[in-house]
């Protein structure tokens, strides 16, 4: 039944996802800018890090489109709320696990899709990074955009006004980005902000993403990689899924 459920709520956001080409595309703009313009100024610096500037930059660049993408997904739920949309999916018998599970699971399809994108940009821009590398990068966005966007749909389900979402997801995002190290190695700046940045739990994520880009399996970054993204894409499910049972989404 949930199954079902959740292939359901999937296929309908995914086809609103497909009929707006557009807005596919344009979601990897930013990541994209940065990979022609940003990406060339890092050529042959010495990052701190083996592998390339590209096995370095690229990762990161990933992670940011998962993350600004999937903390701004609970926009849908606030405007969907204002159309009545969740309403009337609230008197349906359908499982309130799979309102959210249809929607967390078209987020992350979208992401991958877009990540695949900019992986062949970043190719065609110099990238080199072995197969599986990069398609465990893929796993790691996909899980990041599932835990993510989960709790960017509770968060809109309790604030339920743009002014009110936006300004507490922007206070999320930035403090992520510039602490994780997702442009680049947290370990080239001070040693007081390094440790900082091992509370940001996004920082696991992208050493994870440069390991397995330079072909680096079975390193600790790894293990602490996948515990990491697992253990937050459990938590954040969790949650949101509570959030959309007491709200009767």
């Amino acid at each position: 039944m949930l199954l079902h459920d959740t292939s359901i709520v999937y296929g309908r956001y995914l086809r609103q996802s497909l009929r707006s080409r557009f807005a596919l595309l344009f979601g990897v703009l930013m990541p994209l800018l940065y990979l022609v313009f940003f990406g060339p100024l890092l050529t042959g610096l010495p990052l701190g890090g083996s592998g390339s500037s590209w096995q370095v930059l690229v990762p990161g660049l990933l992670l940011q489109l998962g993350l600004f993408g999937a903390l701004f997904s609970g926009f849908v739920i606030i405007l969907e709320q204002g159309q009545g949309v969740v309403e009337r999916m609230r008197v349906t018998p359908v499982s309130r696990l799979a309102l959210l599970l249809g929607r967390v699971l078209r987020d992350a399809t979208v992401f991958v899709f877009q990540a695949v994108l900019l992986v062949v940009a970043a190719v065609a821009m110099g990238l080199r990074a072995p197969l599986a590398g990069i398609l465990i990068g893929f796993a790691f966005v996909g899980l990041l955009t599932a835990s993510l966007a989960s709790l960017s749909y509770a968060l809109a389900m309790k604030v339920r006004t743009p002014h009110e979402f936006g300004p507490l997801v922007n206070a999320v995002s930035m403090p992520s980005m510039l602490l994780s190290g997702l442009m680049l190695p947290m370990t080239l700046g001070p040693a007081w902000l390094d440790v900082l940045s091992h509370f940001m739990p996004l920082r696991y994520l992208v050493d994870a993403m440069r390991d397995a880009y330079v072909g680096s399996y079975l390193s600790a970054h790894m293990l602490y990689g996948a515990l990491v993204s697992l253990g937050l894409t459990a938590l954040a499910v969790t949650v949101g899924t509570r959030v959309f049972r007491t709200a009767g989404a």
